[in-house]
């Protein structure tokens, strides 16, 4: 690694420290002609698949874009922040762990319904209203119903 302060190609990793829950290696470095120290972080590079429409349209997946989708859905919802971060990590790290250079839209719709699905129901019919194109009342009706799971006997 080259000396941030002297430009010098060699350095020398005086101590190694794995941080962050094993996440990233911090390592102290000194350089062999200055004899100045800095710090490095290494982590693992990951790339999160592109995203391919229903038009066969390819975009690199933004964040963003996920978030955004989520918002409106939780919008006027008793949902923290925290827990929307939450949601957002989870489907990223499925994105990463698919091992696929490329998803389609609908693969990443179903991974957002299943989480509304679980955090609130009220936003999981929302976002398949939109994400489903709902045409008619009957459709919301069918929607609630598979969320609500089979109807439960009653006792005579």
């Amino acid at each position: 690694m080259k000396c941030p302060f002297c430009g010098h190609p060699d350095t020398q990793v005086v101590d190694s420290r794995g941080a962050d829950e094993g996440d990233f290696i911090r390592r102290r470095r000194r350089c062999v002609d200055c004899d100045r120290r800095f710090t490095t972080y290494e982590r693992p590079e990951l790339s999160m698949p592109s995203v391919v429409k229903r038009n066969g349209s390819r975009h690199d997946y933004e964040a963003s874009k996920l978030r955004a989708s989520l918002s409106l859905a939780l919008r006027k919802r008793p949902i923290s922040t925290e827990e929307v971060d939450a949601v957002v990590m989870r489907i990223e790290d499925k994105l990463l762990t698919s091992g696929e250079r490329e998803v389609s839209t609908e693969f990443l719709g179903e991974l957002v319904m299943a989480e509304l699905k679980k955090l609130d129901k009220v936003a999981y019919v929302r976002f398949a209203s939109v994400y489903r194109s709902f045409e008619d009342i009957g459709e919301f009706v069918a929607a609630i119903r598979e969320m609500q799971g089979p109807p439960l006997r009653r006792k005579t």
